[in-house]
């Protein structure tokens, strides 16, 4: 079985370590995990891991987040993957910061990223795992604070964040979306 994981994030080093590249995070901690590199694809960083006899296309999109569903749509296409297969990994506003929420579907909440993606693919019906960067910024500043770093409080949790977040990408592979839901979103 073959599924799609899909960091949201933007390239640059200016974005690298800020709450909207929580996507990028937890691929990255993957790649490494596996001894993958990202290679450059069409409108992505791209790799592939092996792991639990499930193989995973792992998509850092170098669309910008705006853009994002150029990227999902062709891998989609290009590894002829049905949406159900793929997760979208990205930084939700409306959870305190280190909840963790796999869904089936749901709205795009006001992310771009999600939007495009929705809009791309004609339907909000597939697998999200929304990583919660809380929503402390004064009103009007929503931009400057996704694309700010973590606070130090913040960073001494993350590490262990991205590693149950990367547990959660290859569970919904290896024993499915429900069952992964039921183990996780309990937690």
């Amino acid at each position: 079985m073959k599924y799609l994981l899909v960091g949201l994030g933007n390239i640059g080093p200016e974005y690298a370590n800020t709450r909207h590249n929580i996507g990028f995070m937890v691929l990255d901690y993957l790649a490494k995990k596996n001894e993958a590199t990202f290679d450059t694809g069409r409108h992505s960083f791209v790799t592939e891991i092996k792991t639990k006899g499930r193989s995973f296309t792992l998509v850092k999109p170098t669309t910008y987040m705006n853009l994002s569903g150029k990227a999902v749509s062709h891998w989609l296409n290009i590894l002829k993957i049905p949406a159900n297969q793929m997760l979208v990994i990205t930084d939700d506003l409306a959870l305190p910061f280190g909840k963790l929420r796999m869904r089936a579907k749901g709205s795009a909440g006001g992310h771009n990223g999600l939007k495009h993606i929705e809009e791309t693919l004609g339907s909000n019906e597939y697998p999200r795992l929304r990583f919660g960067v809380d929503a402390q910024f004064a009103k009007g500043r929503q931009v400057d604070y996704v694309l700010s770093p973590f606070t130090a409080d913040e960073q001494v949790e993350l590490s262990l964040l991205i590693e149950k977040a990367a547990d959660m990408s290859i569970s919904f592979g290896t024993i499915g979306l429900e069952r992964t839901m039921n183990f996780y979103n309990t937690k």
